[in-house]
Order: structure tokens, then C-alpha cells, then sequence
């Protein structure tokens, strides 16, 4: 068998920091990967900017992946000993199995063990790894534009933080936010879905129940869902972000059905995760995710098929939310240069920011905000211009800087993540308080379930809308901007800015605008 190979464009993927070597990966060893095809045709961008909608059979039909491109690629790699056990047409993925052996030889690259740092905390993870580029059969040319999960290396980290005691000034339940940021009364979300990304831990039925009771709510209704058999699995570390995505999100939009995705923290978990969501039934309003990481640790590859799957989210009429990062424009990176987090900075993705928030929780009334860094709390909220992405047409008039590049600018919006003055939680039994740009994300998922309900249409991209008539120094209707403070790069100021975007929301003016740019 004679194949010839070509190289596979955006799959270089460097080292992962500071790994031990474990040893080789045993031959026989059984390893799945995904493999992701190019689109029978590009989505219409005026299909992605909305504000109309298609649906998932004509998604699927017009702009998923070509049957005979899956055939082949079964053909192909079924030739080198691989085995397609699953095939989603609609969100490109084709799931294949063999041996480590077989993988390395089907995709010409070398898998090794290693130990390296678990991005949530405790012992370090000991996983598949790879660097350089990958090949595929020249059959195969154009035709497989990613393939992810041969390195299964953990790939983002959660985005919160916790309040220490002597830091602590103020905290929040979440339902007094809804009257501090003004969400339209007489909604709740009924009738809409919302659905929460979750790369570990789990969440405990009874625990949220005492939660909702305690804020005089009733439970809302959570599913969880297996993806690349991660499950829900309390217990863990990861515990802590679960909680508080679900009871933030619980709390803002009580009446919103939530289906918890978990799913393996590898590139592969991350983008499959985020697939099976967006293409779900019912398609949710919307999104949330509250991991990522640094531009600069995905592969080209991963990151350009995750930012269609978000551009897929829009075109079906799905609002992504995407918590921003905690640690300030440098984003954890210590080159002394800014750094934007992903999925975040995908032009398709509504970036949350975070604020520092000091408001009466019993009237609403805000006595100050300002940006969440330099503060006692620790961290600082994520913000900056994208190395990987241009800048989007909505965003040409807001004034983003030229950070040697004209690219798009990070966040979109805010909310209060400051752990200082954080969200009241219940974690595994404990009260808690948490702050953290992941606390954001599902604090403008809420929302969007919420504006949805009102407007009696799914919003989609927001974008178009909310940058609407924004200038240099001047915000969009429904915002409060933010004018104080920095996130270690960039300044706050008026209008939209690279710490809080277009600044935190106002509900109900939101809606109204919203209702005039859709003639609703």
C-alpha cells in the first residue's frame, strides 16, 4: 500500500508546558479521534448576522458535509486500519477508532505519555501527546480540515475565582442582579432552552434544590448529557464551576429548561461538546461557556472548527456567551505582551467581561462600578484585540486599537465578576462566594432566554444589534458603560473599551432597542 500524504494545513501543535515524560504509548493501545470535513458550501454571511434563521435539516442539508466526503474518508482510512464508529453530517464530525499504532501511521505523527499541569488544580494529568504537524492520505486533500483528540492534553481551565474571606467587601445573591441590571419584568425564560458547557465535575439533584429553595425559586428543570463519555460527576474540582453556572443561570432565568453538557477537557471534548449543543433539539436560545484559554494553546485547526461551530450556533439562531478570562489582558501568559482567551475571542462568541460591583442588593441602585482588576480580590478580567481573528465589520466604528494588528476586539460586554464583591453560591454543601468572568457568561445567557421569551424569536448573533450606531466614546442603547479602571494593558474609558466592551446591561432598555432593530 502506497499512500501518499500531504500535510494538514493549522494542525502544528507545539509542546504542552511543563511536561514529564511518562513513556511510549503501547502500540495496541486504543485511541479515538475526530476528524472534521470541510462544508458542502460556506453559510451566507448574511445567513450568520441574521437577524433570519435557518433550520437544523436545511443547515445540515446545505452547508453540513457532504455524504460522499464521509464515505470517503471511511474508504481512505479504512484502508490504513482505522474504523469510523460515528458520523454527524450536520456538524461535519466523523468519530474514528483504531490502535495508537494505527493512528500515528494513519496520520504521520509519533504519540507519546507525559505528565503536565491540570488547568483546574490537583495532581498533574497524564495523557496522550504530540507536537509538530499532522498528514493525511492525499485523497484526503481539502476534504478533512481538522482532525482533534490524538493529543488528549487537558485544553482549558475554568474561569472563576473564589473570595478570600479578608478580601471580601459585598457579595450577591444572584436574583438581587436581576434588579441591579434592570432584566425586563414579567420574564423568566419560560419556553426557552439553555445550554451549559462543562469540561469535569458534576452536580447533585438535592444540592440545587436546597439552592432554588433558599432563593424562594422553584428548581429549574437541568439535564445532563454525556459527551465522549465524560459524565456528570461530582466530586471533582470542577465541581465548583458547574455549580455556578447552573445556579447563576437558574436563578436569572428560572423558567429556562438547562441541559449541562459534560464533556472530556481536550480539544476534541471541547468542540464535540459545543457541536452536539448548538445542533440540539430543542435548539437552545442560548450558550454558555465559561472555559477557555490563551489564543496561543489551541491549534489553528481547533480553533478554526470551533469558530464554526459558533458561526453554525448563529445561523440556527443560538446567542453563544463566553466568559472573557481571569487574568487580565495578559491572559496567564508571561511574555510581557496582551493575549486574548479563546473561545472568547471568536468573532461568533459574545465575550463577557468582568466588573467590580458595589450596589444596594435590596433597591438596585449601583453605587459604583468599575473594571474588575487591581483589586484585593485577586484577578482581573480578560480583554484585548485577538491575534486570531480580524476585526469583525460591527465592531469598525467602536474604536478597537490597533494592537499591531487589526483585529477583533475583547469583550463584547460585562457583568459584575470581581470575587470581592461575588455571587452566592452553594458548592457541595458550603455557602460560598465566587467570582470570576464564568459567573458573566451565564448572567447574559439568562438574559438572552429571557429577551427571547419577550421578543418571541431567537436573536442569534447579538453583534449586529448591539453595536448598532456605536462610535469612538459612545456606547449602544442598553448599556451602562464602564469609564474606571484597567485590566493591566488597557484603559476603561467611554464607550466601547477592551476591559468591559460595551459596559454592563440595561434589561430593559435592551429589550426595547432590540425590539425596534428587529421591528418586533
Amino acid at each position: 500500500m502506497n499512500e501518499r500524504f500531504i500535510p494538514l494545513p493549522g494542525s502544528d501543535r507545539a509542546s504542552a508546558p511543563r511536561i514529564r515524560t511518562v513513556g511510549p504509548v503501547e502500540a495496541a493501545a486504543p485511541v479515538e479521534a475526530t476528524v472534521v470535513l470541510r462544508r458542502r458550501a460556506e453559510v451566507p454571511h448574511d445567513l450568520i448576522v441574521g437577524p433570519e434563521t435557518i433550520s437544523q435539516a436545511e443547515l445540515a442539508q446545505q452547508y453540513g458535509a457532504d455524504p460522499a466526503d464521509v464515505d470517503l474518508v471511511g474508504e481512505v482510512l479504512g484502508r490504513l486500519g482505522l474504523r469510523v464508529i460515528d458520523a454527524d453530517p450536520a456538524s461535519r464530525r466523523v468519530t474514528v477508532s483504531g490502535t495508537a499504532e494505527q493512528m500515528a501511521a494513519a496520520f504521520r505523527t509519533e504519540l507519546s505519555r507525559v505528565e503536565s499541569p491540570d488547568p483546574v488544580g490537583g495532581a498533574p494529568v497524564e495523557h496522550r501527546h504530540r507536537e509538530g504537524q499532522l498528514h493525511v492520505p492525499a485523497e484526503l486533500d481539502g476534504v478533512v480540515v481538522a482532525v482533534l483528540g490524538l493529543d488528549d492534553r487537558p485544553q482549558a481551565r475554568p474561569h472563576l475565582r473564589h473570595a478570600h474571606t479578608e478580601a471580601r467587601r459585598i457579595s450577591y445573591r444572584p436574583t438581587e442582579l436581576a434588579n441591579v441590571y434592570h432584566f425586563p419584568p414579567g420574564t423568566d425564560g419560560s419556553g426557552q432552552s439553555l445550554a451549559l458547557i462543562e469540561l469535569g465535575g458534576g452536580f447533585r439533584q438535592q444540592e440545587l434544590e436546597t439552592y432554588f429553595s433558599s432563593l424562594g425559586l422553584p428548581t429549574p428543570r437541568v439535564t445532563a448529557v454525556s459527551v465522549g463519555g465524560a459524565r456528570n460527576h461530582p466530586g471533582e474540582d470542577a465541581d465548583d464551576e458547574v455549580l455556578l453556572d447552573i445556579e447563576v443561570a437558574g436563578a436569572l432565568a428560572p423558567g429556562a429548561e438547562q441541559q449541562v453538557y459534560f464533556a472530556p477537557n481536550t480539544d476534541s471534548g471541547f468542540v464535540t461538546a459545543v457541536s452536539q449543543a448548538v445542533h440540539a433539539t430543542p435548539t437552545p436560545a442560548a450558550l454558555s461557556i465559561s472555559w477557555g484559554a490563551a489564543e496561543e494553546s489551541w491549534t489553528e485547526q481547533a480553533r478554526m472548527v470551533f469558530d464554526e461551530a459558533l458561526a453554525d450556533a448563529a445561523a440556527l439562531g443560538v446567542t453563544v456567551c463566553v466568559a472573557a478570562g481571569d487574568d487580565g489582558s495578559a491572559d496567564g501568559i508571561d511574555d510581557g505582551r496582551p493575549h486574548t482567551d479563546f473561545p472568547a475571542s471568536s468573532p461568533h462568541a459574545l465575550a463577557c467581561g468582568g466588573t467590580r460591583l458595589d450596589a444596594d442588593a435590596a433597591t438596585g441602585e449601583v453605587r459604583s462600578e468599575r473594571v474588575w482588576g487591581g483589586t484585593d480580590g485577586g484577578g482581573a478580567t480578560g480583554g484585548g484585540v485577538s491575534t486570531a481573528f480580524r476585526l469583525p465589520i460591527w465592531q469598525n466604528a467602536a474604536g478597537v486599537p490597533h494592537n499591531g494588528s487589526t483585529g477583533r476586539g475583547v469583550p463584547d460586554v460585562s457583568g459584575v465578576a470581581d470575587p470581592a464583591t461575588g455571587y452566592e453560591v452553594l458548592i457541595n454543601g458550603r455557602r460560598s462566594v465566587i467570582g470570576g468572568t464564568s459567573a458573566v457568561a451565564p448572567l447574559w445567557a439568562a438574559l438572552t432566554c429571557r429577551l427571547v421569551q419577550e421578543l418571541g424569536r431567537p436573536l442569534g448573533l447579538l453583534h449586529p444589534l448591539l453595536y448598532a450606531g456605536v462610535t469612538p466614546g459612545h456606547t449602544s442603547r442598553g448599556f451602562r458603560e464602564i469609564i474606571d479602571g484597567s485590566n493591566g494593558a488597557f484603559q476603561a474609558g467611554r464607550g466601547w473599551n477592551a476591559c468591559t466592551g460595551l459596559g454592563v446591561p440595561d434589561g430593559t432598555e435592551l429589550l426595547a432597542s432590540l425590539r425596534e432593530l428587529t421591528h418586533g
